[in-house]
C-alpha cells in the first residue's frame, strides 16, 4: 500500500490546491477550492488549511506540509522573505520557512531580481514551477515563459535563476475588456478566433506603440475590419505580441522556450513565439508545481 509521505500545497491569490503525496511521489488524493489568500479572513489561515487537508493530517499525524505561492506574501499567512537572484533549488530548500504556531507546516520563499538600473521584480510560486520543469541535468541556459495574469519570463543558467521579468499582460487584457471603452463592442467571452489573434499580433510589429495599437481595437471594430466576436482575441494578439517582442531579446533563449500554463493560453503564446522564429515546448502547471515542490522537499532532506 502506498503510504502518504507529505502534503504539497499551491496557495495563490484566488485558489487553494493541495495534494496528498505517496512515497513514490505519486498523487494519492487531491483538493482544490476557490480559497485563495484574498478569500481568507483575518486570522483564518490555520482554519482554512484544516478545512481542506485536516482529514489527511488527522489520519497521518506528523505528515509534513510544504506550501508555495502567495501564502508566503505580506498578505498571506506568514511572510517568507525573498531570495535575491541568482537562486538555485538548494537555496530555496535552505530558506524554507516554518509557519509560526503551525507544527510541521513550511513555506517556500519567493525570489527577487534587481536589474542593473536598480529596478526590482518579484515572483512567488512560479519559481517552484520553473524548477519543476528544468531539464534534468540543469546545464546551460534555459528560458521559461509562464503566461497568466502577470506573465513571468525567466532565464536559468546551470540550474540557477539568473534573470526574470514580469509583464501584466493578462491583467491589462482583463481591465481593457471589462472596464474600458474597448469592451463596449466586444461580443462573447471566448478567445478562440485565431485569425483575429494573428491580426492583432501582426499589428504589434508596426510603428505606433502599444497605446496607439490598443485604440485600434475600437477603430477596427467600427469599420468592420475585425469582427466584434473576435475583438477579445484581437486585443490578446496585440498585448501578447508586444510582450513577446519585448521579452525575447532580453531573455536570449538558446533553445526552445518552455511554456508553463493553461493549455488554451500557452497555445496562444506558442503561436506568437514561433511566429518570431523561436521554438517552444509546453509543460502542464500541475506537473511543474508537483515536481518543483517534490524537488525542494528532497533538497531539504539532503541538507
Amino acid at each position: 500500500m502506498n503510504e502518504p509521505t507529505s502534503i504539497l500545497i499551491d496557495w495563490g491569490t484566488t485558489n487553494f490546491r493541495a495534494w496528498l503525496i505517496g512515497g513514490d511521489s505519486k498523487i494519492i488524493d487531491r483538493c482544490e477550492a476557490p480559497d485563495g489568500i484574498m478569500q481568507v479572513p483575518a486570522g483564518g489561515f490555520s482554519r482554512t488549511l484544516g478545512n481542506h487537508v485536516g482529514k489527511w493530517r488527522a489520519a497521518h499525524p506528523g505528515l509534513p506540509v510544504l506550501m508555495a505561492g502567495m501564502v508566503g506574501s505580506q498578505q498571506g499567512w506568514a511572510e517568507a522573505p525573498y531570495l535575491d537572484c541568482p537562486v538555485g533549488i538548494d537555496d530555496l530548500a535552505r530558506a524554507v520557512m516554518p509557519v509560526p504556531g503551525a507544527d510541521g507546516v513550511h513555506i517556500v520563499p519567493g525570489i527577487c531580481y534587481e536589474a542593473p538600473d536598480g529596478r526590482h521584480d518579484v515572483m512567488r510560486g512560479e519559481e517552484v514551477q520553473i524548477f519543476g520543469s528544468l531539464a534534468k541535468d540543469g546545464k546551460g541556459r534555459q528560458v521559461f515563459c509562464l503566461p497568466g495574469t502577470h506573465s513571468k519570463w525567466a532565464a536559468v543558467e546551470d540550474g540557477r535563476v539568473v534573470w526574470f521579468a514580469t509583464a501584466m499582460t493578462g491583467e491589462v487584457w482583463s481591465v481593457m475588456s471589462e472596464h474600458s471603452i474597448l469592451g463596449r463592442l466586444m461580443e462573447g467571452a471566448a478567445l478562440d478566433d485565431m485569425d483575429s489573434f494573428k491580426q492583432g499580433f501582426a499589428l504589434s510589429e508596426h510603428p505606433g506603440g502599444l497605446l496607439n495599437h490598443l485604440f485600434s481595437v475600437r477603430a477596427e471594430a467600427l469599420f468592420g475590419a475585425v469582427p466584434t466576436s473576435g475583438l477579445r482575441s484581437y486585443l490578446s494578439g496585440i498585448l501578447i505580441g508586444h510582450e513577446v517582442r519585448a521579452m525575447l531579446p532580453i531573455a536570449r533563449p538558446t533553445g526552445p522556450v518552455t511554456l508553463i500554463g493553461r493549455p488554451d493560453v500557452t497555445e496562444l503564446y506558442s503561436s506568437a513565439i514561433t511566429t518570431v522564429e523561436t521554438a517552444t515546448v509546453s509543460t502542464p502547471v500541475e506537473i511543474s508545481t508537483l515536481h518543483g515542490l517534490n524537488h525542494i522537499q528532497e533538497a531539504m532532506k539532503n541538507g
